[in-house]
């Protein structure tokens, strides 16, 4: 079993916590010499020679000769620790900013919780801490882990009713101008209304006609071990 960090914005963490959000959807990611053109499964179809391929899989942990992609998030039974936007409040007695030693901080989570961080210098004055990007969040003040129940690969508008729901998409209240959503609505023609929520969330996320370039992606399922 294997450990890594996976990026989540606030509504996305708040639809963790709420239990609602028990899928996720990445691009696949592939070198620029590389043709997705085939993914029901598991195959990448390299543009130039099968060696390539073989070479590029060898160096990622495959077979030599299956011309597979090997998911970065991990595989069934894997974990993902959740890296979401976050300040440090403390006091530090001896003055100046927080050390390095975990044990001296509070947490406080951008999702969740309200103002920033603070910290207290050596004559009492009462510093704010700013909020920090989800990128720099270390393991250990990550308060989500989630397991991996199933890796899957699909076109990102083959996406089902019941997978948009299971995006989380509940907690996406508010996302995009109402402008913005009639286009989006516009430019995917007949859908559902759960599809239509994860497509402007998508695009809230990858820029704006992101969805229209139906990329394959990696569909995550993960149940949450923590909290």
């Amino acid at each position: 079993m294997k450990e890594r960090p996976i990026l989540m914005s606030a509504p996305m963490v708040r639809a963790l916590l709420d239990g609602t959000k028990t899928q996720t959807r990445r691009a696949v990611k592939l070198p620029v010499e590389y043709d997705a053109a085939w993914c029901g499964g598991w195959k990448i179809v390299h543009k130039l020679v099968t060696q390539t391929v073989e070479m590029f899989n060898r160096l990622h942990g495959a077979p030599l000769g299956t011309n597979v992609a090997i998911c970065p998030y991990g595989q069934p039974g894997d974990r993902l620790w959740i890296r979401e936007a976050f300040a440090l409040s403390v006091v530090d007695p001896d003055g100046g900013p927080p050390d390095d030693d975990p044990e001296n901080y509070d947490v406080i989570y951008r999702a969740t919780d309200t103002p920033g961080g603070e910290w207290t210098d050596g004559e009492g004055n009462t510093i704010a801490a700013p909020w920090k990007p989800s990128i720099h969040m270390p393991r250990w003040a990550s308060r989500i882990l989630l397991e991996i129940t199933s890796v899957r690969v699909e076109r990102l508008q083959d996406i089902s009713e019941a997978d948009a729901v299971a995006e989380g998409i509940a907690a996406c209240d508010g996302l995009g101008t109402v402008e913005a959503i009639l286009d989006l609505a516009k430019r995917m023609g007949d859908c559902t209304e759960p599809v239509l929520t994860y497509a402007t969330l998508w695009e809230s996320i990858n820029g704006v006609g992101s969805w229209n370039k139906n990329p394959f992606c990696w569909v995550i399922e993960f149940k949450r071990v923590a909290p």
